[in-house]
């Protein structure tokens, strides 16, 4: 029977990117003293999720020095594969769980905004929903058909098994397709930079990434903003999660526990992102 292309290259990128999370923790846990240390905790998937599972495993070291974390990307795909394959502890992924991955256990850590960025030299301050996803389907491919310069737009999107381009699919595509022309890039600093340095450029990446190298616009007149998140007058945003086989306990339970204790959770409000009681 002949496979769809497009399921066949969802297939291919899923495999590709769990064959390069896998290579990158061999990399990683067998470097040092030839095997993995029995006290590790492998933190594995989104790399929306990572810089900031990074920032807390900083502080808990901190606080538990005798314990090793890791922290690894890969994709949210990956990561919850990893989980299921027992090769890392806790998966990350900025999305939510699929039907066929709802029998793992998950939780919320916190909110993330999905924000819209073009650079800051480009005038173009606003856009509709409608006509985001006609500049990603290729239908509209010039800015000034959207307000902007006589200009064409230089498309950039994410890989597929990214958690990040599945929510903006999701919440943003209406189950049309992104361009194929379209830029793929693996992680929201490689958008971002793209498009810092492409006046012409348009991406999407994490609320809590948009620095002052990027411009982040406004959505049917809603700035993407922690309030406007939290308020749920801008619409775009996204859960991240840590994702395990079953409850997590030992370290990576201890982890979690100082994820979602007050000092963590006030870690994730200082780098932009929502409480995950705080709903939208």
């Amino acid at each position: 029977m002949k496979m769809d292309n497009g399921k066949k290259r969802t297939g291919d990128a899923k495999r590709a990117a769990f064959t390069a999370l896998v290579l990158l923790l061999s990399a990683c846990l067998l470097s040092s003293c030839g095997g993995r240390k029995s006290s590790a905790v492998v933190i594995a998937g989104s790399t929306s999720v990572q810089p900031y599972a990074e920032l807390l495993v900083e502080e808990y070291a901190l606080l538990h020095p005798e314990c090793e974390i890791d922290v690894q990307g890969g994709g949210s795909s990956a990561g919850i594969t990893a989980v299921e394959s027992g090769i890392a502890d806790i998966g990350m992924s900025s999305r939510a769980l699929k039907d066929s991955e709802r029998d793992l256990w998950s939780v919320e850590i916190a909110k993330d905004g999905l924000a819209i960025i073009i650079n800051p030299g480009n005038p173009v301050a606003n856009l509709s929903l409608e006509q985001l996803r006609r500049i990603y389907t290729g239908a509209v491919g010039n800015w000034k058909e959207v307000g902007g310069e006589d200009a064409r737009i230089h498309v950039i999107t994410r890989e597929e098994g990214s958690g990040t381009r599945s929510a903006f699919e999701d919440m943003v595509m209406d189950k049309e397709q992104i361009s194929p022309r379209a830029v793929v890039q693996n992680s929201n600093g490689s958008v971002r930079q793209l498009v810092a340095g492409d006046k012409n450029s348009i991406g999407f990446i994490s609320l809590g990434l948009v620095d002052e190298t990027v411009k982040a616009v406004r959505l049917g007149g809603i700035a993407p903003t922690w309030d406007n998140v939290s308020n749920g007058s801008y619409s775009l945003y996204r859960p991240f999660l840590f994702v395990s086989e079953s409850k997590p306990n030992g370290q990576a339970g201890q982890f979690i526990e100082f994820v979602l204790s007050p000092e963590g959770q006030q870690m994730l409000i200082n780098e932009g992102l929502i409480p995950p009681g705080k709903e939208g």
